[in-house]
């Protein structure tokens, strides 16, 4: 156990098996130990020896003091230009793992620290047992460090920052990190601190953070042999030309046996090029594990990495990327296969390099990409059932009997005013046009999309779960997450030491400090009634817009231009639509911002719990911001309006809205068409364009680069042109756009058949719009490890079981499928959809307007008019229960309910039947994951054997040599540990 608090300065010869276990902590913490500081003082005076047996000296002297400029050179090169443009120190050998910038300022007098930096023996005592902690469970980042260190701000003297990085620096020197800095370059006000880490410091922390890596064993991946699995070799064949030209000399068939990585069983893995045992993915997240948990006491409530960059003591880290993709210093590397296979518009008909993405970016970035591309590739199935659906209403418009009818002049209908006193009666005829585009999406063939559209969802489901073991497989994420830990966050930490420090003294010592929810209650109460508001706030924005459509139809009804009167009802939709997106598009982006708020105000214990909360709080804004319009038109418009003669009023005199005679579904296709369209233009696809270009120009400015010409521009180095990116925020947002995606198309997709070929041409964009921002246009992202896409799915399965009910209610409330049905087999004489029309129209007498709400123009027709129509199922006015609800409204009503139930079972039954036939884990997988435990079985217990053998060739050599040692006992071979022999399980 002490070995494990022992510094370690980058030493090799020392890397034995007793220091395997916990990375050793921050010196600078050990002050109660004057053996260790014996042992620090006299490890940063050594000049260690590289490893042996290594073919590069990696690992040579490399012994500064803390601050000063240039590092020592390892090796001396004459280095072409690309190598120092590319990811390399200045001796062009060691590559830069990890980059750190901070502000370079004149230099100011010494000052002594202000006593707010003074530590009492408690709050020391504190931070030391904090550290500990943290030294033995590192945190594993989802996100930028820059990001996760914009919570909490606070500015400091420049000579104290310059004090703690030299600090800082010293310790990243005893962890075995080698440095280098320049403060000479282009760029003005900007030093860096490029970090390498050598061959030592990987394998100990690799072997640490149990990073799986390929054996020398490998094996033949036997395809399976049942049928479904040939039909996936067959397409896999036959779209050969659809892959992307990476990997290609690796047969497909072979796959390395993987194990966590041991310094004790080096034998076991190929070592043979050390420089790419370990790719940059890997290497940068080491590093960055290294930063986070080295420490220091000079800093106040020091936290890592994270609390420095928060303090401004640096102002970025980020790993570099691997290199250029075009220019003079441009050589073969992932992030150019990248961008030719992946990231070019010239390659969106190929399938994306899901391998390679893992490879550069991280298993998160990765299980991201390979699920757009199966929801992507899921779509295109749905996008051509919606294309026929939408075909068969425009082929059968001219034999839909209802909209002939309305079209009819010979009827001459004259329906009541849409309006008070500025609106005069008018003639059915003329919403002909209205009637015959809604039969596209209101025909029989709508009922049959929504049950397929269900279907197709719990399809893509499966689908999903099945491609995701095959990546897990793939990938050796197998045995991912079972013995992992969720480790606190630092805000939590510091939290719980504030309340310690509150505690009193006297409290038992025992009791574990941690808090409670009533530490909490006050973030709880802030958090409900913060999303009670914005939703509040929602509700009242598209009430407002309902009181605009309002105003503005008696507003043009009013007006004398015969232009604005002409087509009064396509001029208020079309532009209530467009405010509805406006709104929505500016609510997103201030909603994202306080659920970041109010979750950072709740501290939540681990950064699984703190992303799963913020996703949960942002999709609840954005949904209500997105889908609150929609709902309103497709349940309540048109629902409470009253009749002539009684009509219901709010906000004074204003007059709810009527739906058109062919229903509300029109003007909900017409808001559902402008919302999904709008969002993907303007707020995925220009924003995602337009505003990494801003940022990056800003910053360029704001360097003072413009002023560099173009050929300066190009020869920056590889650190100096990722300091111009943009940091990573992390891949919840894109999820976040396509999960508000997926409820466009499946809940309210019949009333827009359409919306699977929008949502497939929009992602067919996208994930080249992804690719190019992720290659170009933002920093490389900390590699963060996951073998599924988390709460995302839950929101999805959620999503498709609403969508069933929904699409139910659309069927029977919003369309008129069921009252077409109710009087084709009911009311109608002979069995056709004749007189149905005037089936759904009642009468109203004009004598029993409102006073005051009556026409001011009653002979705008020409004649007088002494009854007119209007949508209802209620009593005429000679009958003696005048404008009451008549049968006819009771019995479809009970229809409609009776359609939902039955709808929602049916589907559902049909939905938990296909869930039930496709197993979760595709055979051939569980198969092969059964064959690799037996294989590692098998390497095992051959190590064994050899070394019981060789125990035995030394013990008979021994008798032979010596045979005063024949009474002596045989010595016995060393036990391996049990970590080791289990961590592949």
């Amino acid at each position: 156990m002490k070995r494990q608090d022992e510094p370690v300065g980058g030493s090799t010869e020392r890397d034995g098996p007793e220091e395997r276990g916990s990375p050793p902590s921050s010196p600078c913490e050990q002050t109660d130990r004057p053996q260790q500081e014996e042992a620090t003082m006299k490890r940063r005076s050594d000049d260690y020896l590289p490893v042996p047996g290594e073919e590069k000296n990696l690992d040579g002297s490399f012994s500064r003091k803390a601050g000063s400029n240039k590092s020592i050179p390892m090796k001396t090169l004459d280095n072409d230009a690309h190598q120092n443009l590319g990811p390399y120190f200045s001796d062009g050998q060691r590559r830069v793992d990890y980059a750190l910038t901070y502000s370079i300022q004149k230099p100011g007098g010494l000052r002594r620290r202000s006593s707010k930096f003074s530590d009492t023996n408690f709050l020391r005592r504190l931070r030391h047992s904090l550290s500990m902690r943290s030294s033995q469970a590192p945190l594993h980042s989802k996100e930028d460090p820059e990001i996760a260190a914009q919570d909490q701000r606070t500015d400091y003297h420049e000579d104290d920052m310059r004090f703690r990085r030299e600090e800082f620096e010293a310790n990243l020197l005893e962890m075995g990190l080698e440095l280098e800095k320049d403060e000479g370059n282009k760029i003005p006000g900007i030093g860096f601190l490029k970090i390498h880490a050598p061959w030592s410091v990987l394998c100990r922390e690799a072997e640490f953070m149990k990073v799986k890596m390929p054996t020398k064993k490998v094996y033949e991946v036997k395809q399976g042999s049942n049928l479904v699995e040939k039909v996936r070799l067959f397409i896999h064949k036959i779209t050969g030309p659809l892959h992307p030209k990476v990997n290609a000399a690796r047969p497909q068939n072979v796959k390395s046996l993987s194990h966590p990585f041991s310094r004790e069983k080096q034998h076991l893995f190929d070592l043979s090029d050390r420089d790419k045992f370990f790719d940059s993915k890997t290497r940068s997240s080491i590093v960055y594990e290294v930063l986070k948990r080295t420490r220091c006491t000079k800093a106040k409530y020091s936290m890592g990495i994270t609390s420095l960059l928060a303090n401004g003591v640096y102002t970025a880290a980020y790993p570099l990327h691997d290199g250029d993709i075009e220019g003079i210093s441009a050589q073969p590397n992932d992030r150019k296969l990248l961008y030719e296979q992946w990231a070019s518009y010239s390659v969106f008909y190929k399938y994306q390099p899901i391998g390679l993405i893992r490879k550069y970016f991280g298993e998160k970035v990765g299980l991201y990409f390979a699920w757009l591309g199966v929801y992507t590739q899921m779509l295109i199935p749905a996008a051509l059932v919606g294309v026929i659906v939408f075909l068969y209403g425009c082929a059968t418009v001219d034999d839909n009997i209802p909209s002939m009818e309305i079209c009819d002049p010979r009827n001459n209908i004259t329906m009541c005013p849409l309006c008070d006193r500025a609106c005069s009666y008018w003639k059915l005829v003329t919403a002909c046009g209205t009637a015959r585009a809604s039969h596209l999406f209101d025909n029989p063939a709508t009922v049959f999309f929504s049950i397929f559209m269900a279907l197709w969802a719990v399809l893509f489901m499966e689908h999903w779960k099945r491609r995701q073991m095959r990546l897990n497989y793939v990938w050796d994420l197998t045995g991912f997450g079972e013995e992992e830990e969720d480790h606190n966050r630092a805000e939590y930490e510091f939290r719980v030491m504030q309340k310690a420090m509150r505690q009193d003294q006297s409290a038992p010592k025992e009791e574990k400090v941690k808090l409670t929810c009533t530490d909490r209650l006050p973030a709880y109460l802030t958090t409900l009634a913060m999303m009670v508001f914005m939703i509040s706030v929602t509700f009242a924005i598209v009430f407002g817009v309902i009181l605009y459509r309002i105003s503005i139809k008696a507003a043009l009804h009013m007006s004398s231009y015969p232009a604005a009167r002409s087509n009064i009802r396509a001029t208020v939709k079309t532009t209530a639509a467009i405010i509805n997106l406006i709104v929505i598009i500016i609510l997103d982006e201030i909603y994202a911002a306080i659920a970041r708020w109010l979750t950072v105000l709740e501290v939540p214990k681990t950064d699984k719990s703190f992303e799963e909360r913020l996703i949960f709080k942002t999709f609840i804004l954005k949904f209500v911001n997105a889908f609150t319009p929609i709902v309103y038109l497709a349940f309540f418009r048109g629902r409470l309006v009253g009749r002539p003669g009684n009509y219901l009023y709010v906000v004074g005199s204003y007059r709810m809205e009527e739906c058109a005679h062919a229903g509300c579904l029109m003007e909900l296709c017409i808001q559902l068409c402008i919302t999904m369209l709008g969002k993907q233009l303007i707020q995925n696809n220009l924003f995602e364009i337009g505003i990494p270009k801003l940022k990056k120009l800003l910053r360029q400015r704001k360097s003072e680069v413009t002023s560099l010409q173009e050929e300066d521009l190009k020869t920056l180095k590889r650190y100096e042109k990722d300091h111009f990116m943009g940091p990573f925020v992390g891949i919840n947002p894109e999820y976040m756009e396509m999960i508000i995606q997926f409820g466009m198309v499946t809940l309210f997709v019949a009333s827009f058949p359409l919306a699977p070929l929008f949502a497939l041409l929009n992602n067919i964009i996208e994930i080249r719009l992804d690719a190019k921002k992720f290659v170009m246009e933002l920093r490389r992202p900390l590699a963060a490890k996951a073998k599924d896409i988390g709460i995302w799915y839950n929101l999805l399965r959620g999503l498709s079981k609403v969508a069933v009910i929904v699409n139910a209610f659309v069927i029977a409330f919003t369309s008129d499928f069921i009252p077409r049905l109710v009087y084709q087999y009911t009311y109608s004489p002979d069995g056709t959809m004749h007189g149905f029309i005037n089936h759904t129209l009642s009468y109203f007498n004009v004598s029993d307007f409102q006073a005051g709400t009556a026409p001011l123009a009653p002979m705008h027709l020409g004649y007088n008019v002494e009854i007119c129509r209007y949508k209802d199922y209620r009593e005429p006015p000679w009958s003696s229960t005048p404008y009451e609800l008549s049968k006819e409204f009771w019995a479809i009503l009970a229809v409609r309910l009776a359609f939902v139930i039955v709808f929602q079972n049916v589907v559902m039954l049909m939905s938990d039947f296909v869930d039930w036939l496709i197993p979760d884990i595709p055979k051939d997988i569980s198969l092969q994951i059964h064959k690799e435990k037996i294989l590692m079985v098998e390497v095992f217990m051959k190590e064994e054997q050899g070394k019981r053998l060789a125990a035995q060739d030394n013990h008979n050599q021994d008798n032979c040599t010596s045979p005063s040692s024949t009474d002596q006992s045989p010595p016995q071979p060393r036990s391996r540990p049990g970590n080791h022999a289990k961590a592949s399980w």
